[in-house]
């Protein structure tokens, strides 16, 4: 077998699940989707194998494209939020790439269309330099340029920022979150599951109530929980201004949109909360800010779409050149 030859296999690899699929042939969505829990493999070549064997007939892939949560250094990965690291040539696999998760998320945006995305408010979405970001078990950014007539995605880390906080409820929960042993709180203590339940905790300290604890899912679920309420609202104003830095910060006028796996589950509570307030609320950009639409990603796996897409352009470079 030799670099290319189908099927290409695709995943995208986060603290906590590994989503995997196949791509049959060049320019498809990948099939075979399945996703595994991290935890029950001790490496991720052990979990490529199960999903090989289990999902995908034993296909053997001529390439493969890994979106993986955490930094990248060449062909060795490390992911943030889990004990997995190596390198991609572990895989023994002709062709293989690893991308940053929120840079393949990037990769697919030009490729979301229709019921792949929920408008957030501003204007439509165009062409121009564009943002991700999400909350999942981290917080990831990432960004997608034009560049000779097609997209450079950019990777970052930018969910390690110092966190941004504006109304004196949250500067009253930073300090809670100090003193539980955050000395420097940055965005992704509480812009993520995690930091859902970071919130929640902090805010139960800062209206001076008792409060159980409760897991990101049962947050998000009890409606009729006032702190909990709360909790979300602060959530999405927080991720407003956090996702307005982030506009500026990469110029993103062809618009920001949000992945992750937390908000897919809210999406009706993100449209109704003060996020796209929050968002344009810079006092020196407020204008620019408005001019630039938000969207949320609702569309399943999109860092998949985004790997295959990124394999589909470098197979096309290959055979031209």
């Amino acid at each position: 077998m030799s670099a290319f030859d189908l099927p290409w296999l695709v995943a995208d690899i986060g603290g906590t699940n590994a989503r995997f699929g196949l791509v049959t042939s060049m320019g498809a969505r990948p099939s075979n989707v399945a996703v595994l829990a991290g935890a029950a493999y001790a490496t991720l070549p052990e979990a490529v194998d199960a999903y090989l064997a289990e999902h995908a007939a034993g296909a053997r892939p001529g390439a493969v494209c890994l979106a993986v949560a955490g930094p990248i250094d060449g062909d060795r990965y490390r992911l943030t939020n889990s004990p997995w690291a190596g390198s991609v040539r572990d895989l023994d696999v002709p062709y293989a790439r690893l991308l940053n998760d929120f840079e393949a998320l990037a990769v697919s945006l030009p490729h979301l269309e229709g019921d792949d995305l929920v408008h957030l408010g501003g204007p439509g979405l165009c062409h121009g330099v564009k943002a991700v970001l999400g909350p999942g078990t981290g917080l990831g950014v990432g960004g997608l340029a034009p560049a000779d007539g097609g997209w450079t995605p950019i990777p970052g880390e930018g969910g390690h920022v110092t966190v941004p906080v504006v109304e004196r409820r949250e500067f009253e929960i930073v300090r809670v979150l100090q003193s539980q042993g955050l000395p420097h709180v940055v965005a992704e203590h509480v812009l993520s599951g995690p930091g859902l339940v970071r919130l929640h905790r902090a805010l139960a300290q800062v209206n001076g109530v008792a409060a159980p604890e409760l897991t990101a899912s049962d947050i998000v679920a009890r409606l009729d929980d006032s702190l909990c309420a709360e909790t979300v609202e602060v959530f999405c104003g927080m991720l407003g201004g956090f996702a307005g830095n982030v506009a500026l910060t990469l110029g993103a006028r062809g618009g920001v949109y949000l992945g992750g796996g937390v908000l897919p589950r809210i999406v009706e509570r993100v449209r109704a909360s003060g996020f796209r307030t929050r968002f344009t609320a810079n006092p020196d950009m407020a204008d620019y800010l408005s001019a630039i639409g938000t969207a949320l990603i609702v569309a399943p796996q999109p860092a998949l779409t985004g790997a295959a897409a990124w394999l589909s352009r470098r197979a096309r470079r290959e055979l031209v050149g």
